[in-house]
């Protein structure tokens, strides 16, 4: 009890059982007003509470969050989750981290074995498998065993960290996504450990981890570099956020979608502005929505820009635990302990928010979003004309709309011959004309020809756990498909289909529902249980496809049913890509092309040539349930899970090392040991000002974790690839940048090096830039190594949202290895901010209204920035000197992003990592 300031630990009984817990109820007795906070705000309380331990929480931090206003504040708060969740592109980095970290202390000679993570973690192997193999039966086997030849040796690096590490389990390859798996197996909503109970809460190396916010789970995505942290014991310190309310009424129309809902959401919120802050949903409109439901609006949490986007524990989150299988005991924990501890939405709250955005369900329209940020909506009635417009302003072309269907025996195989006495419709051309600047072209394949033009479909994946996780669209998509082959029409031939579940219930269900042959006769086979296209492993376009497209240019595009949609993320011969639900892409499929009135419009035609409409194919909302309810049943979850960690016979002959001490292999050109912490000085150097800086690179607004970060694939003529020539590596056996994450030789190689970002200071587009001293143009990795030499330091200069998108980690340690010791920008996203820090490079922020324009800045200038060597401070005001390359000297302020004073600490012994190390080592 000697932590317990307020003395508010109680007793809970259930189930036969008690448990200890604090009590939030004892706290509003005691007279402060919790029943006033939103529900996000007491968990984080009841958090602090219970970890304090008057050093790294301390009752100033606990007094920050009882006394919590709608205005929020600058002040720290902690978070010590309890549990963390990993996939594998960032968990081998991470691991890769820890096993560092083990070795430099052996080498100190400090016991290696306690560096363990001190809380549970749970790896899912999600992110490798590739789209190589599609439209067949034996495409899942074949992906799965070219995911095994690619990753055997960071898969055996896993499988050892999983001996060697205590509280660490790593899910499997093929077993489903990170997320869908958190959701429906492993979050547990309340947890009880050490007879203790409270909310069960984490952080995961992903950014779309709050998807498990939609079961009342307080959890958001973190860098690598973060989660290692709070791996380690260190708390998650993040300043006292603002809560904005979402009120939702009504309820979602028919012929909409939760995917609609979302994407709607997404405008609302990035419209309003709430990077940084938390978002939760109340009002009578959330009584309408299942945890499916929440979850997909959860899951896009960083495509708001928000840290969460919470769904308060009610009787929803109790029916979804029952039909996901967990057992009775543990619904009745949730249930007693949220009554018990004000965590439970009766509906009827007084809540203060900082701000209320309300939105009515039932205005809800048919919605995707395109064609390169998730949170541009574009009315489905009006997507021909939003594609004419980008394709007219983002590549110069003025839209002439080609014919959209060729004979029907080319469009649909070729093997149908033509029933020559009934008339061809106008609309059915053979050879349509190209003019006015867009771009069409025809291609033969033996006896089978069909036309590609601007905006024809060419991938079409249903994949992601955004809506794979959501019964009720995939259930949708499987009867679109099933309306589809009753009335004779296809997928048409140039476009690359794919089903890659969240999870294997989800096959289950749709087996159960005799609708798996239906997707696939459509060629929406299983191709394996991943992320896939959604983070860029859509695998090759079929040659015939990626040739017509590289030698005409083609503006070719994608449907998928992802939550990202970045420039050169989904494929980089595609440049146009947009977001829907799993029903849609079908349907897209189906027509081949983005340029269609598609409502009122025929998708296809039949053998007979009738038309067949999007109103022909489309299910009823009371056709979908009544499956739902005849194949989704508890029995499936506890089936699919209860091999969850043994993996297929591949993983289980897996054979790895028995050495509590990694063995780094010098050639391996996967595993690295890192090289942040060799021969760590005992004592950080004192903070240094930047004197004399010259710029590596000029950006603009929204510049993604995918711009910056190195991923997808690599070409031979690439830094990345010229090194791993010189190491031996054939070009087919490159793999992907996300592969090769635990490689630092690789991925600094990759940093900035994504092939569609824009750099002021390079005259091609590219990983390019300018070595300032000479005028020559070269790769961002060759100019760092000049400026190394030469001892010159680095630094950024970036506009709005600098950092949004994946939490990926390698964003930050490829800049601090790269060299660059600050980042100006005008805003940042917030877990790139946070990495930055993590690393040890300075985020700086224009002060409002100011940014490189206004203050005439180019890039050409030489740099000092003072301030820090003294009395630096959280957010304290730089001094930033600029020598333009005339002479002409100006200065101005920028606020350091140094956000507590934890964060100054990081910063102080160049990263979160050096700064647990140093801990450790000076532990007796």
């Amino acid at each position: 009890m000697q932590n317990d300031i307020y003395q508010i630990k109680k007793v809970l009984k259930t189930s036969g059982r008690e448990f200890s817990y604090y009590s939030l109820a004892e706290m509003q007795q005691q007279g402060f007003e919790i029943e006033k906070m939103p529900f996000s705000i007491r968990i984080l309380l009841e958090n602090a509470l219970r970890n304090f331990d008057d050093f790294a929480i301390t009752k100033e931090n606990v007094e920050t969050l009882l006394n919590w206003k709608p205005e929020a504040s600058d002040k720290d708060i902690p978070f010590k989750p309890a549990r963390v969740l990993m996939q594998d592109f960032t968990g081998v980095p991470a691991v890769v981290d820890i096993a560092s970290l083990r070795a430099e202390a052996a080498r100190r000679g400090k016991n290696p074995d306690a560096i363990n993570p001190l809380i549970p973690v749970d790896l899912v192997v999600d992110h490798s498998v590739q789209v190589d193999y599609f439209g067949t039966e034996y495409s899942y086997l074949r992906n799965m065993d070219e995911e095994y030849k690619r990753n055997g040796e960071r898969y055996q690096f896993l499988k050892w960290a999983q001996e060697s590490f205590t509280n660490f389990s790593v899910v499997p390859p093929g077993m489903g996504i990170c997320h869908q798996v958190n959701l429906e197996y492993l979050s547990k909503g309340v947890i009880e450990r050490n007879g203790e109970v409270f909310p069960d809460t984490l952080v995961g190396t992903d950014s779309h981890t709050p998807m498990v916010n939609g079961i009342g789970v307080i959890a958001w995505g973190v860098g690598g570099i973060e989660a290692e942290a709070a791996i380690l014991g260190q708390p998650i310190y993040f300043i006292m956020p603002e809560v904005i309310g979402l009120k939702l009424t009504g309820k979602i129309p028919l012929g909409s979608t939760s995917t609609d809902m979302v994407l709607t959401i997404a405008e609302l919120l990035r419209k309003f502005g709430v990077v940084g802050k938390f978002v939760e949903v109340f009002g009578p409109g959330l009584d309408n929505l299942s945890v499916p439901d929440r979850a997909t609006i959860g899951n896009m949490s960083p495509e708001f820009g928000c840290t969460v986007t919470f769904f308060p524990t009610d009787e929803k989150t109790l029916e979804y635990m029952k039909l996901s299988g967990r057992s009775e005991e543990q619904i009745h924990l949730v249930e007693d302990y949220c009554k018990a501890n004000l965590l439970w939405r009766k509906g009827d709250e007084n809540i203060t928010y900082t701000h209320i955005l309300e939105l009515d369900l039932s205005s809800i329209e048919p919605v995707i979003a395109g064609p390169k940020r998730p949170q541009d909506k574009i009315l489905l009635k009006n997507l021909e004309p939003s594609f004419i417009d980008a394709l007219d302003k983002n590549f110069g072309r003025k839209y002439l709309k080609p014919e959209k269907q060729i004979k029907t025996w080319l469009a649909e195989g070729g093997s149908q011959p033509l029933n020559e006495s009934k008339p061809v419709p106008e609309e059915i051309q053979i050879d349509p004309k190209i003019e006015n600047g867009s771009k069409s072209v025809e291609v033969t394949i033996g006896s089978e020809r069909f036309t590609l033009s601007d905006g024809s479909v060419a991938i079409a994946a249903i994949t992601s756990c955004t809506n794979t996780s959501n019964p009720f669209l995939m259930i949708g998509a499987g009867l679109i498909a099933k309306k589809a082959r009753e009335r004779g029409v296809n997928t048409k031939p140039w476009v690359k289909t794919s089903l890659a579940p969240g999870s294997k219930v989800v096959t289950d269900y749709l087996i159960k529902a005799d609708l798996l042959k239906d997707l696939e006769a459509l060629k929406f086979h299983v191709v394996g249980y991943g992320c896939t296209s959604c983070i860029g492993n859509s695998g090759p376009l079929p040659p015939h496809v990626a040739k017509a497209a590289d030698e005409h240019d083609l503006v070719l595009a994608s449907v998928l049913s992802g939550n990202r949609n970045f420039e050169a993320r989904i494929h980089p011969q595609i440049k146009m890509n947009f977001l829907m639900s799993p029903m849609l892409v079908v349907i897209f499929a189906i027509a081949g092309r983005v340029d269609i009135d598609i409502v009122n419009e025929p998708l296809a035609y039949d053998s007979n040539l009738q038309p067949v409409y999007l109103k022909d194919l489309w299910p009823a909302e009371d056709e979908i349930r009544q499956m739902l309810s005849n194949v989704l049943t508890p029995e499936q979850f506890k089936s699919s899970y209860a091999t969850i960690f043994e993996g297929n016979e591949i993983w289980q002959q897996l054979q790895i090392p028995k050495e509590k001490i990694y063995q780094w292999d010098e050639n391996s050109t996967y595993i690295k040991e890192a090289p942040f912490f060799k021969d760590l000085p005992d004592q950080p150097k004192a903070l240094q000002d930047i004197v004399n800086a010259r710029t590596l690179l000029v950006l603009g607004d929204s510049v993604t974790t995918d711009h910056i970060s190195p991923a997808g694939s690599f070409k031979e003529n690439s830094a990345a690839g010229s090194y791993l020539l010189s190491r031996g590596v054939e070009k087919n056996d490159f793999n992907s940048y996300g592969s090769r994450r635990g490689h630092d030789e690789v991925m600094i190689r990759g940093t900035f090096a994504n092939v569609r970002i824009k750099n002021a200071l390079a005259k091609q587009e590219g990983g390019f830039t300018t070595f300032l001293p000479t005028g020559e143009e070269l790769s961002i990795y060759e100019a760092s190594k000049k400026y190394k030499a030469a001892e010159i330091p680095l630094i950024i200069l970036a506009g709005k949202e600098y950092g949004s998108g994946s939490s990926r980690d390698w964003a930050a340690k490829g800049t601090f290895l790269l060299g660059v010791k600050a980042v100006l920008a005008e805003s940042y996203e917030r877990i790139h901010r946070s990495n930055l820090v993590g690393m040890g490079v300075l985020p700086l922020q224009y002060k409002n209204g100011e940014n490189a324009a206004s203050l005439g800045l180019t890039g050409r200038e030489t740099f000092t920035i003072t301030g820090i060597a003294e009395d630096i401070s959280p957010l304290k005001e730089l001094s930033v000197t600029a020598v333009k390359e005339n002479g002409e000297v100006f200065s101005f302020s920028a606020i350091a992003r140094l956000d507590s004073q934890i964060e100054i600490e990081y910063y102080r012994n160049d990263g979160i990592l050096q700064y647990v190390l140093r801990q450790f080592l000076h532990k007796p």
